[in-house]
């Protein structure tokens, strides 16, 4: 059973509508909420894979109703609860804010430029043997969950359980989100660019033709 964010091909959310060219935010509030959640990140007290998972924890009722931007704020402010760098008095205005110590480490609007530029790669060495090659023809895992976390974090969508693809390209060994979401570790593995039919994906393509490439963990994979 998959969790409400895990939206990709299924029935009954309308059609996508393509946003004006260009428009990036839709609110005044909408970069503060951007600006907010980059800012917090240097505290060290989670990775970008815990930011993504707390997002996709809210409540489906939340989910649903909630825009963009709203969603990123709900996750931050349980991802700042959570770890205890404000308490939900402090939030919401009923308690009054104390200085913490964590608050050096926020970025800064001087840093900002610097920060980005460098990025935060997510390559890492791995003693985990590759599989794959290009031109392999490989199968997904069936159920696309968590193989360790129930419900946890993931980032092979329902989509594309079961399906057959081929390895593309190999990117290198990289974090697995799987377990970095869950302060298991970074366990890094091969992640492989894997391309598939539409016509594997979807049951009423509009294109047959078409294909779908998806950036695929080494264990999310099993060769055809």
């Amino acid at each position: 059973m998959t969790r409400v964010h895990d939206m990709g091909g299924r029935f009954g959310d309308g059609p996508v509508v393509p946003e004006e060219e260009g428009v990036i935010f839709h609110a005044d509030w909408h970069p503060r909420a951007l600006a907010i959640t980059v800012a917090t990140g240097p505290l060290g007290q989670w990775n970008l894979d815990m930011s993504r998972h707390a997002r996709e924890s809210l409540p489906p009722k939340d989910y649903t109703r909630f825009s963009y931007y709203e969603k990123w704020l709900a996750g931050l402010a349980n991802l700042l609860v959570e770890k205890g760098v404000v308490t939900e008095g402090e939030l919401s205005g009923d308690e009054a804010p104390t200085p913490s110590p964590l608050a050096d480490r926020a970025m800064r609007a001087e840093q900002v430029a610097g920060i980005l530029a460098a990025g935060g790669p997510a390559n890492r060495p791995s003693n985990v043997d590759v599989m794959f090659a290009p031109g392999d023809e490989v199968v997904t895992r069936r159920c696309p969950e968590n193989a360790t976390v129930s419900g946890g974090h993931t980032r092979l969508p329902a989509y594309a359980a079961g399906a057959r693809g081929r390895i593309l390209r190999l990117h290198g060994t990289h974090i697995l989100p799987d377990s970095n979401a869950h302060g298991q570790g970074e366990a890094p593995e091969p992640l492989y660019a894997v391309v598939f039919a539409a016509s594997e994906l979807w049951a009423h393509q509009e294109h047959p033709g078409d294909e779908v490439v998806l950036d695929l963990w080494q264990s999310y994979l099993e060769r055809a």
